[in-house]
């Protein structure tokens, strides 16, 4: 930390683990955060011997950070937010405070990445330009040349076109798609624009990190050749 003009409040909830700077910015408009007793404020520096709590309880500071793979099961909500009954913190029920790091849809299963590093999340949409996600995809039709061109090329939704992505049939009715985009539910939207429902949709790889043999449920933590490598395609040696 700055001795001279210390950290912002978001930042420094973030370092130590709480939540991402965005959730800070909410807890601190709610009223929820105070700084040495006082009213936390958007864009607060934090200073060397200040106090900082959320909901009355102290923060620590910056801690070690934690990175894991949940392979997350479909019903399972892409929140922290203890409100939903299915969120994937309780469910994981890891003894460190850990949140989501992106998103998965409630009927899809696959690659979840869940950490302590409130940067994280910052550093993913600063790539997002190389920000690989890969799935496998069932739907109830037959997946055809013109379907797989179709996809890659590019689909009307949500008030614009998808950038052009990799596509390859596997099946009669499978096809395994790369995006580097993140719209809302959007191999659903494709697939629907495109006359087809999705029966069953896995993420099996986010940027370098890999599914693998993890079962349904199953989580791990990140190795250290896994944390090097997505920290330099995240631009953070």
């Amino acid at each position: 930390m700055d001795t001279q003009q210390g950290v912002r409040l978001n930042k420094y909830m973030a370092d130590s683990g709480y939540c991402s700077r965005r959730e800070a910015d909410r807890l601190i408009e709610e009223g929820r955060v105070r700084v040495d007793g006082r009213a936390g404020e958007l864009g607060l520096r934090v200073l060397p011997g200040m106090t900082v709590t959320v909901d009355g309880r102290p923060l620590t500071g910056e801690s070690e950070k934690v990175y894991l793979l949940l392979n997350k099961p479909k019903g399972i909500v892409c929140t922290a937010d203890p409100r939903e009954p299915m969120n994937v913190v309780d469910y994981l029920g890891y003894p460190k405070r850990v949140f989501p790091v992106g998103r998965l849809d409630k009927d899809s299963e696959g690659l979840l990445l869940l950490s302590s590093d409130g940067e994280i999340v910052n550093r993913m949409l600063r790539a997002a330009g190389g920000h690989e996600k890969e799935y496998e995809v069932t739907i109830d039709r037959p997946v055809t040349a013109p379907f797989v061109e179709s996809m890659m090329s590019g689909v009307p939704i949500l008030d614009t076109v998808t950038l052009p992505c990799k596509v390859r049939r596997t099946g009669e009715r499978s096809f395994n798609i790369v995006l580097v985009q993140g719209l809302n539910r959007q191999i659903r939207r494709m697939c629907e624009a495109l006359g087809a429902n999705v029966t069953h949709l896995r993420r099996v790889r986010i940027m370098n990190l890999r599914l693998g043999r993890l079962q349904p449920g199953q989580w791990r933590e990140l190795t250290r050749e896994e944390l090097e490598t997505l920290m330099g395609q995240l631009g953070e040696r």
